[in-house]
């Protein structure tokens, strides 16, 4: 008989106890869940990254309204469980629903603490704990005025990181003489705060607020010193504090938390607690590893399997700020009883010190070089004597036995039950093993299977490495490779930093982002010129010098040195108007080779380079504009004749195929772009091998994408069906934007399609429609910029580039 499992609040927490349920006993329970956020289960960790615009709210999510449908369960959003009726078994909400369980586990998590002094109420004081918060910070950022945040843990120098990311003027007011002091000992402590100040945050230790100032709105802080901080936004982040009201008004025991057993077993035995309202042996936590496995011991003892019990075990602590590295674990205080081992590098920006006690670790602080984190862990946890190793041990695992190791040797070592991923308590062996017995390629499908990585992705470089090691040359990390030898970056993190750091040109860019080069090469220019080109439309000028030949001459290089030409024809339809006018010019300039594409365009071939105006100018009279043929962009939407002509036609394809064209051409892609339509399922015009195609069908419109029929051979997957014109439009658009914004450069859409999902493209398109609607928007605000034919700026004068090699203006030469 199915029982009825009621959760008070949709966290992290919960939501993994669910994953875990629904392997055990997928069929136990009815699951309803009441949130009082008004949305679906997201990463919570990841709110510093959202608020520093290296992600986007929906990158965050981590189970969408589908997966919700797919388990059968009833998500109440926004609805705040106001009472627990322990003696009938039900809750109650603060929009009146009542519902019954058989089981309760109740997850309400924590409130963030308020300094209780004056002015703590005005307009423009927050705290820092959900995105309502960074939602709510973002709007404040757009005024670029003074934000104070009060708190220098790990939230509140999030929280400044991101403020100041976003151009706003950031104090941070710490009432200890350290940073982190909790995490960090004083020397950490003080680097800390060194490369905070570099990112132009200003820092105020052993600063204690008085009050918050202000006539309705705030001001200022005033510090007990005197001293007045102008700020027109106060965010409070020093700490948080388990929200325990609801279950002490139900009659629960409560200390500082909703105490359990290591069960997750309440005082009632029909009601179970576990995240950050939890209390356990003592204890509560904030950090999201121990969470994880209350939620794995709260699942096996819903699923009837008692035996497993929460077992505590000290989690690191790792800041969310880019380019900051620290590490801190265990216990670091100074003790009689105790030693410690440093290492200083000065130059380097490198501390690291281990505090011994009976020659085992018992704590750890890595500064500016965090990768042996896991490995003094390990050591850590296994309470190893390290007494052989002494001497070699502060320079970590590589240099163990007396020379140095390649870090590959090194990871190849760890035990199989060495711990990877902190955050979701995934050790070595487990992800070695789900590599080889699921045949896992990528590092999206080892996070999918096993969690690692998926949380804070601090572990992600060791997961990458035992990757390497476990499947050697077929695996290709491609995902992580530096986008050219003038960057360690990737292509991702390029995308992300453009725009969290607002960089609006390439030498922007190269110097924020510390370029090698002093202007780049062949490879990076290219990519760096559509990202910016993609990102900021309205703003920044499309660099050609930094575009391949062919998008810089508009038109495609021969072999013998001459160019062809492919005027546009929308939907591959013409008329005699337009043959003659290209029969002319193929006269006129004696075009040697004329040639019918598999575009359904006419290709005019041999045209010697300095009769490229010409010829665009005597087509351009005829309205034709430039094919593109060249471009990383759009270049056909091939159709067949549809239903006005074709016996088993069921609609217009060829008209819908010309409303597409001449809606999308001229915008820039990372990669070509080919399109078609279809008339019905006997897909003439061959939708199926398209990067985005269409098939007519009775009932509407079947869109398709993802294909490739070049040097790889595959078919489409199907996006949805939809029923209009409009919506056709409409989704292929938003398909096309998501595909802009998110693919590398050169990156062909089915390419993209396989790294990030086929179902998450589904999810973002298909279900739900406000992110469908915002890419669509976003399209049609960068086409006011892009819809421009280079051909006749080009005649006009109104395009003054001309035609160089880029190895003449000092850049590395592109080629096609």
């Amino acid at each position: 008989m199915t029982e009825k499992l009621v959760i008070i609040g949709n966290g992290m927490a919960p939501g993994r106890m669910l994953e875990h349920l629904f392997e055990k006993a997928p069929d136990r329970y009815q699951v309803t869940i009441f949130n009082a956020e008004p949305r679906v289960n997201y990463d919570r960790i990841m709110l510093s990254p959202v608020l520093s615009g290296e992600k986007e709210y929906e990158e965050i999510i981590i189970h969408g309204d589908g997966w919700y449908i797919k388990h059968g369960i009833t998500l109440y959003k926004g609805h705040k469980i106001i009472k627990i009726d322990r003696a009938a078994k039900t809750v109650t909400s603060d929009h009146g629903v009542t519902e019954s369980y058989d089981k309760l586990v109740i997850a309400t998590g924590s409130v963030p603490f308020i300094i209780p002094v004056p002015g703590k109420d005005l307009r423009g004081v927050i705290t820092y704990r959900d995105l309502d918060d960074v939602q709510a910070m973002l709007l404040a950022a757009q005024s670029r005025e003074k934000a104070v945040v009060i708190g220098g843990g790990l939230l509140g120098l999030e929280a400044a990181a991101g403020l100041a990311s976003r151009g706003m003027e950031v104090t941070v007011l710490h009432v200890m003489p350290t940073l982190m002091e909790r995490q960090l000992d004083p020397a950490a402590g003080y680097l800390l705060q060194k490369a905070v100040e570099e990112r132009g945050i200003k820092v105020i230790t052993k600063a204690n607020t008085k009050a918050i100032v202000g006539n309705g709105k705030v001001e200022g802080i005033e510090l007990d010193d005197g001293r007045i901080i102008p700020a027109t936004l106060v965010v409070m982040a020093v700490g948080i504090r388990p929200s325990v009201g609801l279950a002490k008004d139900a009659g629960l025991a409560v200390n500082r938390g909703i105490v359990v057993d290591d069960g997750m077993q309440t005082s009632d035995g029909s009601i179970m607690a576990l995240g950050e309202c939890a209390e356990v042996g003592g204890m509560v936590y904030g950090l999201v590893a121990p969470l994880y496995e209350m939620a794995r011991v709260a699942a096996s003892h819903l699923s009837g399997d008692r035996s497993a019990a929460f077992v505590h075990s000290d989690t690191p602590t790792k800041l969310k700020v880019t380019g900051i590295e620290l590490f801190s674990l265990g216990d670091f205080a100074d003790g009689d009883d105790r030693e410690e081992i440093v290492l200083r590098d000065a130059s380097a920006g490198v501390y690291k010190r281990l505090v011994l006690k009976d020659n085992r670790i018992i704590g750890t602080v890595l500064y500016g070089e965090t990768a042996d984190g896991a490995w003094f862990n390990d050591l850590k946890k296994k309470q190893t004597d390290i007494k052989e190793m002494r001497e070699t041990l502060i320079f970590g695992q590589a240099y163990q036995g007396g020379s140095p190791l390649d870090p590959m040797a090194a990871v190849a070592a760890l035990p199989d039950d060495a711990e990877i991923c902190g955050c979701n308590g995934v050790c070595k062996g487990k992800i070695t093993s789900t590599i080889t017995a699921r045949g896992l390629t990528s590092l999206d499908d080892v996070r999918a299977h096993t969690k690692a990585s998926a949380s804070c992705g601090s572990c992600t470089g060791l997961v990458e490495k035992l990757m390497t090691l476990t499947l050697g040359d077929s695996y290709n990390p491609a995902a992580v490779q530096p986008m050219c030898t003038c960057t360690e970056l990737g292509h991702d993190d390029v995308r992300r930093l453009i725009k969290a750091k607002g960089l609006k040109s390439i030498p922007a860019v190269m110097q924020e982002l510390e370029w090698k080069t002093s202007c780049g090469c062949a490879k990076c220019r290219p990519a760096l010129n559509y990202y910016l080109v993609c990102d900021w439309p309205d703003e920044y000028a499309d660099d050609y010098q930094s575009r391949f030949i062919n998008e810089r001459v508009h038109a495609n290089i021969q072999k013998d040195g001459t160019y062809s030409v492919v005027p546009r024809m929308w939907g591959g339809v013409t008329n005699s108007n337009e043959l003659r006018a290209i029969a002319d010019v193929v006269d006129k300039f004696e075009i040697p080779m004329v040639k019918v594409t598999g575009g359904q365009r006419i290709d005019l071939l041999g045209i010697e380079k300095e009769d490229l105006p010409a010829v665009w100018a005597d087509l351009g009279k005829a309205g034709f504009v430039s094919g593109q043929a060249y471009a990383k962009g759009l270049r056909t939407v091939k159709t067949c004749v549809g239903s006005d002509w074709c016996r088993f036609g069921t609609q217009d394809s060829t008209g819908l195929g010309i409303r597409i064209e001449k809606f999308m051409w001229g915008s820039w892609t990372p990669a070509k772009l080919k399109m078609a339509v279809s008339g019905c399922p006997r897909n003439c015009a061959e939708a199926t091998c398209k990067d985005i195609g269409v098939i007519c069908v009775d009932s509407g419109f079947e869109i398709h994408f993802a294909g490739a029929a070049g040097l790889d051979i595959k078919g489409t997957e199907v996006l949805g069906l939809v029923k209009t014109e409009d919506d056709a439009l409409e989704h292929i658009v938003a398909l096309t934007q998501m595909y802009r914004e998110q693919a590398r450069y050169l990156e062909r859409i089915y390419k993209w399609a396989k790294r990030v999902g086929l179902d998450e493209i589904r999810r973002q398109i298909i279900g739900d429609a406000d992110k469908r609607k915002a890419y669509y928007d976003r399209f049609v605000f960068s086409q006011k910029f892009a819809q421009v034919d280079p051909w006749s700026e080009r005649v006009s004068g109104k395009d003054k580039h001309e035609f160089k090699p880029m190895a003449t203006i000092g850049y590395p030469q592109a080629a096609e």
